[in-house]
């Protein structure tokens, strides 16, 4: 049987290696424009081509993972990825195709490794496991951070997207050699477990919310090096690096945000607080940048750590919508907590009960003592004679007057 941890470890690698490509592009477009005279929008086009042909494909390679298995999605299309990206460096033009085609075939890694690494991990460590998988992507940026600039200065932009090249193919061979297809439970006919998790509100409501999440994370990570180059005066390097150094702190806040979700037994109720967290910081960048002060650093900075804390958990929490309640150690009650009891009445059909996604998880301190006392009713009041006006607990009761 395969070591899960050598699965996680594979599966988080082949990803971020895909990541330089496919987010690195925008540490190339200050070098874009100097060189080749592209304007910021055809710029920022170039850069969003490999998101544009991922999202195309995630959902035709999530269904050949579901026929076919995780292992093998996973080396093809590495195998693809590197080799068009590779055959991209020679071509005189069609840049913009070429860049989705590499993005359409590296969204194989998204689609299957997010698999894998659940399949091998149960719910009391799957939120770690999850967010470890998910520092991919700032590691990644952070690579492409601190590789890219300086190669592309020196080979030029084919020259520096050799290596998420020939990192794609190497990877491709580590996961034929070290990853294995998880074992998967037999369905039950008539289990209402196998029908469709779409037929509910809930995971639809779960996808609208990480797709906005996911707004302010990809204006952050695609214009921020920009924006340090043509708006505060940096060199594309300088930048690279500094962005490179955030990245890898949201990396470790992502492994973080996975640790939390498994201590408080739920998904969403960091996340949640995260989404506040993250709207309050690019309110405070958006106000700064329009200052034109300096300053605008430290929300950029934290702009860039907190925005990807929250992607892991909006993962893990779409697999668990019908278990149990995650067990560890702030979980007490037997009920699902990887979604809002409110959420899961109106799938049911049934009336929210309370409105508890909108308390950002807080629990009213009376609400849990009224609860508690229903538990644990408080004893009668002890009778004791009027002539007994106090007592003493060392030296006895003493007669009033």
């Amino acid at each position: 049987m395969a070591n899960r941890w050598t699965v996680l470890a594979t599966g988080t690698l082949a990803q971020a290696i895909t990541c330089v490509f496919l987010y690195g592009i925008p540490f190339l477009v200050p070098y874009l424009r100097r060189t080749e005279g592209l304007t910021l929008v055809e710029a920022g086009t170039l850069a969003a081509a490999p998101s544009l042909g991922l999202v195309l494909t995630l959902v035709a390679w999530g269904a050949l993972a579901d026929r076919f298995g995780e292992r093998l999605v996973m080396a093809t299309g590495l195998a693809l990825a590197g080799g068009l990206l590779l055959a991209s460096s020679t071509l005189d033009g069609g840049r913009l195709l070429a860049w989705a085609a590499v993005g359409a075939a590296a969204a194989s890694v998204n689609a299957a490794s997010g698999r894998a690494v659940m399949g091998w991990f149960g719910p009391q460590r799957r939120g770690l496991a999850m967010g470890v998988r998910q520092t991919a992507q700032p590691l990644g940026v952070a690579a492409a951070g601190l590789l890219l600039p300086p190669l592309a200065q020196a080979h030029g932009v084919d020259g520096a997207l050799l290596v998420p090249a020939l990192g794609c193919l190497v990877a491709a061979g580590l996961v034929v050699l070290l990853v294995a297809d998880p074992p998967r439970p037999a369905s039950v006919p008539g289990d209402a477990a196998s029908g469709s998790p779409y037929a509910g509100p809930t995971l639809w409501r779960l996808h609208a919310a990480s797709g906005l999440l996911v707004v302010p994370q990809f204006a952050v990570a695609g214009f921020g090096a920009e924006f340090l180059v043509s708006q505060q005066g940096w060199h594309p390097t300088q930048a690279g690096r500094v962005l490179a150094a955030v990245n890898a702190v949201g990396a470790i806040g992502r492994i973080a945000a996975g640790r939390w979700s498994d201590a408080v037994g739920s998904r969403l109720r960091p996340m949640r607080q995260i989404a506040v967290g993250c709207a309050a910081i690019m309110l405070l960048l958006g106000v700064v940048a329009a200052t034109g002060s300096p300053l605008v650093l430290v929300p950029l900075a934290l702009a860039s750590i907190v925005s990807v804390t929250d992607n892991g958990l909006g993962y893990t929490a779409t697999a668990e919508p019908g278990r149990a309640r995650v067990v560890g150690p702030g979980a007490r009650r037997p009920e699902h907590r990887a979604e809002p009891r409110g959420l899961r009445d109106a799938a049911a059909g049934g009336r929210p009960r309370r409105r508890r996604w909108l308390r950002l998880g807080v629990r009213p301190v009376r609400r849990r003592t009224r609860r508690r006392r229903r538990r644990h009713p408080r004893p009668p009041p002890l009778r004791t004679s009027a002539r007994f006006a106090r007592v003493d607990p060392l030296q006895g009761p003493h007669r009033a007057g």
